[in-house]
């Protein structure tokens, strides 16, 4: 008995009814027999020996959680079990075993986590991230339950939900230890809020055999999205797939149909069918089906922008569009060939600039003089990163959006085309291009240039808290970027920087587009870093400065989930939240 905790002779324990022990522990005794579980309450920490035993049942008096005091199974599934003890009577003394007896393996935990993506229950998502973090289980496999639920159990396909887990997947490298759980629990919370009160979605038969190519495929593919036949579309889709198509010809196939059109769903559609393949090729085998087919319903009747008025009126962008479409397939066979040179400088200008078609023609002949459609992509979105940096706080604060949609967009387009995306996907380049054009509004007028003195005379140096601090109050739009530009001008550490941001991100119960700026400003800064000279420079500066003024402008919020996440962590962690000294005792009314 010399590793257990005593708690008193058993005539003493029946006088007080519960007492407190070493451990946080609390010892009950009912009805002749004494049980011992952990006194923090597992739903929100609140002290168990202040709760009331009846009947086999203890219930803590804060949100009156029932658990069963002989197993601590709880009769409602958002409380959690709590963790009970072994008891042990010697010579008329209790002896505690300090340890748990039910904490259970990384299988409990993983059936916890699906239970809190059913239920929805945030707290319950929470602790099982925890625990299986704890437990050393990979990352991406905790992500994958949430991929594998918010796939099925999501009548209208892939959502916001599951395109936050994706991009928070994205982030992780970048952020510390609690960071990383702030991230996935997030993301699995807004896959779970997105299927909360649907219906699933059951994955359609792929056609009988059949000797159709992946050409013939493909058409058939493109002709029922174009007349909105999601369950024909899906059919062929899992056709191709079971005869062994690779993940580049799906996306082909996908994307060409997703561009048949032009800027479908305000760029929506094109990132989520992004968000989705990136998935796939980091998740382990056998989600093809499921994760693919899930994006077929985003065609059943998304907005298509050559039918919008402000696409044709007052200047016709459709026309010469579909001009330039046309001598697309010129370039099969020559994309990816030897890099021709462009004047980025010129073509960053014509982007932002009031000449639409001198633009779409720059494009056009740069593509056909041998440029690089991913090196014409990587300008379009620091280009459109660029609209965010000028965006001026004047502007009706629902406007972010539509600067957000094209930036995040162009992210997509470029990763796209990282990936060897076919020609049709090239049309998206002009798509975010025009979306650019249309956006030049926001930026009238432009707003002022971050001043890293300014920062400095009001007395801040390089601690990233100082940024934090700025986003605890509203509106410090300028602020934060002046902060921003400061902190680099003074050779601050990036890296300590994106997992700042990242923090001010995931301690707010923030909106979905705000997760997307993240990880789209995160991934196109890295992909700049790779390159030399003045541009460069100037566009990882334009990504730092894109993420902290969409941030700052969006916080702060009530921060309820994250403050579940920190009672979560803190239970974990032993935390006591509640009580007092070690040794109080509390009689039982």
């Amino acid at each position: 008995m010399d590793q257990w905790t005593h708690a008193g002779s058993l005539e003493e324990l029946k006088r007080q009814g519960a007492k407190v022990i070493k451990g946080g522990i609390a010892v009950f005794v009912h009805e002749d027999r004494v049980y011992a579980v952990d006194n923090r309450c597992p739903h929100m920490g609140f002290p168990l020996h202040m709760g009331s035993l009846c009947d086999g049942i203890l219930t803590c008096h804060w949100h009156h959680a029932r658990f069963d005091i002989c197993s601590g199974g709880t009769l409602d599934p958002w409380a959690d079990d709590v963790q009970t003890h072994e008891v042990r009577l010697e010579e008329g003394e209790v002896w505690v075993n300090p340890k748990p007896r039910n904490q259970g393996g990384a299988d409990k935990h993983f059936k916890r986590l699906q239970e809190g993506l059913e239920q929805n229950l945030s707290l319950v998502i929470a602790k099982s991230v925890i625990a299986l973090l704890e437990a050393g289980v990979p990352e991406e496999k905790i992500a994958r339950v949430g991929i594998e639920y918010g796939t099925v159990y999501r009548s209208g396909g892939w959502g916001s939900g599951l395109t936050i887990l994706a991009a928070m997947v994205n982030v992780l490298p970048k952020l510390d230890r609690y960071g990383r759980f702030l991230a996935l629990f997030h993301g699995l919370r807004r896959v779970a809020a997105d299927c909360a009160g649907r219906p699933p979605r059951f994955v359609l038969e792929s056609l009988p055999e059949t000797n159709a190519s992946m050409s013939r495929l493909t058409s058939w593919y493109r002709q029922c999205v174009e007349v909105r036949d999601t369950q024909g579309a899906e059919r062929v889709l899992l056709t191709a797939i079971r005869q062994g198509a690779e993940n580049g010809e799906l996306a082909d196939m996908m994307l060409a149909a997703a561009t048949d059109h032009f800027y479908l769903d305000g760029g929506h559609t094109f990132d989520f069918h992004n968000k989705a393949f990136e998935m796939l090729e980091r998740l382990e085998e056998g989600m093809k089906e499921q994760v693919l087919a899930s994006l077929v319903p985003l065609l059943a009747n998304p907005t298509r922008s050559e039918e919008r008025n402000n696409w044709q009126q007052p200047v016709n962008l459709v026309a010469p569009l579909r001009e330039a479409f046309e001598r697309l397939p010129e370039l099969d066979g020559r994309v990816g060939g030897e890099e021709a040179p462009l004047d980025e400088e010129a073509m960053l200008e014509l982007l932002l600039g009031e000449e639409p078609l001198k633009t779409i023609a720059a494009i056009t002949d740069a593509l056909h003089n041998g440029a690089s459609p991913v090196r014409i992509a990587r300008l379009v979105a620091l280009a459109a990163a660029e609209r965010i940096v000028r965006f001026h706080t004047q502007n009706d604060f629902g406007d972010w959006i539509a600067v957000l949609h094209t930036f995040t967009h162009a992210h997509a387009v470029h990763e796209s085309l990282r990936r060897g995306a076919g020609v049709p996907t090239i049309r998206a380049i002009y798509y975010s291009a025009v979306s650019i054009y249309l956006d030049r509004f926001l930026n009238i007028p432009t707003a002022p240039k971050p001043k890293p003195e300014q920062a400095a005379k009001r007395g801040h140096t390089t601690d990233p808290a100082e940024l934090l601090e700025l986003m605890n109050q509203r509106q410090q739009v300028a602020e934060a970027a002046d902060w921003a530009a400061h902190y680099m001008s003074r050779g601050g550490d990036v890296q300590t920087l994106f997992n700042t941001l990242g923090h001010s991100l995931l301690r707010e119960d923030a909106e979905f587009h705000s997760y997307q700026m993240l990880e789209a400003g995160i991934r196109e800064y890295d992909l700049w870093s790779e390159l030399s000279g003045p541009l460069a420079k100037r566009a990882q500066e334009t990504m730092v400065l894109a993420i902290t003024r969409y941030l700052a402008a969006h916080a702060p919020t009530a921060r309820e989930l994250p403050h579940v996440a920190q009672i979560a962590w803190r239970l974990h962690r032993g935390d006591r939240l509640f009580e007092e000294e070690e040794g109080e005792e509390a009689v039982k009314a």
